[in-house]
């Protein structure tokens, strides 16, 4: 009853009956099969991170109070970056559900705007902006030329590296990472590297591939500053006892 469960759970989530054939009957290692796993492993890995990798970070900020050490360009820079898809969904009218991923990462990154604004002390300015995105994300949505919309999303993965970017020099420049999440920092690390290797897989295009690559890299970047800076206030605070 137990194998016929794990079978069950295997066969619909990670791989093909004949692929668990060959490899948990037949203890035979297929090639295909074992890149096919993988593959879904990592798609499974890029929809959780697409959930995950914001939401400690807008916990930290909660928990702390503070945004301090973390770029408002980069975020806005993120929430073009995670808008530009669901205005392309929005606009070709997509299934609700094959984009309703996104919506959760946007709330997430638009609260986080609003939160480092809000602990500037610019509330106001906060409120005022999260009202014009919204409308801004219907109008596009709805009414936006096709040539816009496919502009906007050609334009968001640019938008997210260039985000990772100025975080990366709003670190070096404070000579501390403030208010960055460490737990989101590794999980869009992963992340990346799972898109790069899909990418590497599936595109076949050089420039998607080198910029995912490129992505990742700035990611790589990232969490060295974060474990650095973690290493560092670590022994510190060991001197000082």
């Amino acid at each position: 009853m137990a194998s016929s469960g794990v079978k069950d759970f295997l066969v619909t989530y990670l791989m093909p009956e004949k692929c668990y054939e060959r490899i948990f009957v037949n203890f035979h290692m297929n090639v295909s099969c074992l890149k096919f796993i993988m593959n879904r492993i990592v798609g499974i890995w890029i929809i959780l991170e697409t959930f995950l990798a914001q939401l400690p970070q807008l916990l930290k900020i909660l928990w702390r109070r503070s945004a301090e050490g973390l770029s408002l360009t980069s975020m806005l820079l993120q929430l073009y970056g995670f808008s530009c898809p669901v205005v392309y969904a929005m606009a070709n009218n997509y299934p609700l559900f094959a984009w309703a991923e996104r919506l959760f990462t946007l709330a997430q990154t638009a609260a986080m705007v609003f939160l480092i604004l809000h602990y500037r002390g610019n509330t106001l300015s906060g409120l005022l902006f999260l009202s014009a995105y919204g409308a801004a994300m219907f109008l596009l949505g709805s009414y936006a030329a096709a040539a816009v919309v496919s502009v906007m999303q050609a334009s968001s993965l640019a938008a997210l590296i260039t985000s990772k970017v100025l975080q990366a020099r709003t670190n070096h420049c404070h000579g501390h990472t403030g208010q960055l999440s460490s737990l989101s920092v590794l999980l869009s690390w992963a992340g990346s590297l799972g898109v790069l290797f899909v990418s590497l897989q599936e595109t076949g295009s050089w420039f998607t591939t080198l910029s995912h690559t490129l992505s990742a890299g700035v990611s790589c970047v990232l969490v060295a500053q974060v474990l650095c800076c973690r290493s560092s206030a670590a022994s510190t605070k060991t001197k000082s006892e």
